[in-house]
């Protein structure tokens, strides 16, 4: 009996090591951050290098790259909508806000340009050198840095099969694994994307604002494989979904990047915030993403009006800062 006593001891010591090693073992997981180069827009020098420089001063190694971020080290034809009063106005109109008459002004200059730029893009994109996009994947390689995705605006209905081909094999020149879009609320639209993007062997993952629904990606996913989630976790509190981390437990393994920000309710104005003084519960998000082993990268996108003093490089150490206190 007193054998069976110490078996069943020795048992039981060895069962609360293991129940130890894999409690260890979770909170020594790892979350991967990424940055979405949007956040480096209002920084003077929108160039590919310059934006790859920002990218190494954060000390941040995963990224979603834009498509003005890349393709003029393609050779692409460089835009004037990268002055600052003039993308003021493209922001605005982006997100639905009143215009001032003298940005009237300006948006319709800008409608004109933007009619000329198009046509030459379309002509560049014809002839693409795909190698320049590998070069430009060397370089981030060299850097220490992974693109994961790639954001060009190729994914319209308005746009060829072409446009969308090369938008596509942009993105595996690059090394992304998936490409990001607004989510268009078209299903015939996802349809013809996802078909394309099943030939070309490439994910995409469908980004939201406030339209944000636990159902929003439902019929596109229902399609096809190829069509996933590039769910935008700010937007969705601003939205004001019930049980908002049910949508990464019940989804996550169609996630295939998730934007981070901290934004208030609608009901409480919807603003942009520093990172912990708005609604979003980043420590709880974090931590159910930490704590489950979800691979997909987590993305910071910058939204919020830079303090006086200060620059996009030095908020987005800030937020990786407020990361790494949460964790």
């Amino acid at each position: 009996m007193n054998t069976l006593l110490r078996f069943l001891a020795v048992l039981a010591v060895f069962s609360q090591i293991s129940i130890s090693c894999q409690s260890e073992t979770k909170e020594k997981s790892e979350i991967t951050i990424g940055l979405q180069t949007y956040s480096f827009r209002t920084m003077e020098d929108q160039s590919p290098m310059a934006i790859l420089n920002y990218i190494k001063q954060t000390g941040i190694k995963n990224v979603e790259l834009m498509g003005n971020h890349a393709e003029p080290f393609a050779g692409a034809p460089e835009s004037s909508m990268s002055d600052p009063v003039k993308l003021a106005v493209i922001i605005k109109q982006y997100r639905k806000e009143s215009l001032t008459e003298e940005e009237k002004i300006i948006a319709e200059e800008i409608a004109k340009e933007r009619l000329e730029f198009n046509k030459e893009v379309e002509e560049w994109r014809k002839n693409v050198d795909f190698k320049k996009f590998e070069e430009l994947k060397r370089l981030y390689d060299e850097a220490g840095v992974s693109i994961y995705a790639f954001k060009p605006r190729v994914f319209g209905k308005n746009n060829t099969d072409e446009d969308i081909r090369y938008g596509m094999r942009a993105a595996k020149a690059l090394g992304a694994n998936h490409v990001t879009l607004e989510h268009p609320e078209d299903d015939e639209h996802t349809a013809r994307l996802a078909k394309i993007a099943e030939e070309e062997n490439i994910l995409i993952g469908y980004h939201g604002h406030e339209q944000q629904t636990p159902t929003l990606w439902n019929t596109a996913m229902s399609q096809s494989d190829a069509n996933r989630m590039n769910l935008d976790f700010g937007h969705y509190i601003a939205a004001e979904n019930k049980n908002p981390l049910d949508i990464i437990k019940t989804k996550h393994e169609k996630i295939v990047s998730m934007h981070l920000k901290d934004r208030k309710k609608r009901s409480n104005g919807g603003d942009n915030l520093v990172w912990g003084q708005g609604d979003t519960p980043i420590q709880e998000v974090l931590k159910l993403i930490q704590d489950n082993g979800y691979d997909f990268p987590v993305t910071i996108e910058l939204e919020y009006k830079i303090p006086e003093g200060s620059d996009a490089v030095e908020e987005v150490k800030n937020c990786v800062a407020y990361i790494k206190s949460v964790l």
